[in-house]
């Protein structure tokens, strides 16, 4: 049996409510995304509260959370509740598309389901957490876009082969991309993953490359840059 929850440094995360575990993708998405200037946050699925939480050590700033499924409202709770930044966090059951809030937010994050065209699992839960059947590109888009402070940003991280039909819809929506960086697993792999983050305002735009493993189970360099405000691990 999988253990239930997931220690870091700050604060511990439990999973066993909810159909998305810990990951490397949630990790990744917010450890990268740029905090820095945000006072105030969303993040979109949450699930276990994870990003959520990241974002609330490296800011200091208020972050709302909200998740359709009611399991993995009750998990980012606890888990807010739990943490040192239980002030700063608030979790919402809600379906993003059709949510009604008057908030505004400088900066949007989601880690969203996406694999529409593969094959579903027998995990009735696990599939309306990672199948887009409940969150398309267009409505995580255009709402975002909808709730954003001038300025405000959207990060998200998806598979690289979803990379086109998103940034498509980004630009019909007049989001600029300030920011992209391919993930690898290893050297000489291919790039599994984008990290991306659009603007409503033109920015500089940048572009890198991450690996997350120099050789296996040896992690490189910016990836335990990266990470190591929230990692236990000694080298990493």
């Amino acid at each position: 049996m999988s253990n239930p929850y997931f220690q870091f440094k700050q604060f511990t995360v439990y999973h066993d409510l909810c159909a998305m575990k810990v990951g490397t993708d949630g990790v990744l998405l917010g450890a990268w995304a740029d905090c820095t200037q945000a006072k105030t946050a969303l993040d979109i699925g949450t699930g276990s509260g994870l990003i959520a939480l990241m974002l609330a050590q490296r800011s200091g700033a208020p972050i709302h959370a909200i998740d359709i499924d009611e399991n993995a409202c009750e998990q980012a709770k606890i888990n807010f509740e739990n943490s040192p930044f239980s002030s700063l966090l608030i979790v919402e059951k809600a379906a993003f598309q059709h949510w009604e809030t008057s908030l505004r937010f400088d900066l949007i994050v989601s880690n969203p389901p996406y694999f529409s065209d593969s094959l579903k699992s027998p995990n009735a839960q696990r599939n309306f957490a990672r199948h887009n059947d409940s969150l398309f590109f267009a409505d995580l888009i255009g709402k975002s876009l909808s709730l954003m402070n001038p300025g405000g940003k959207l990060a998200v991280i998806l598979p690289f082969d979803g990379f086109g039909d998103f940034h498509t819809l980004a630009l019909e929506n007049r989001l600029f991309l300030c920011r992209k960086t391919l993930v690898s697993s290893l050297p000489h792999k291919p790039v599994k993953r984008v990290l991306l983050e659009y603007s409503n305002q033109e920015a500089d735009y940048k572009e890198n490359i991450l690996l997350i493993e120099q050789s296996p189970k040896i992690y490189s360099e910016e990836y335990i840059a990266l990470t190591k405000d929230f990692y236990l691990f000694p080298n990493i």
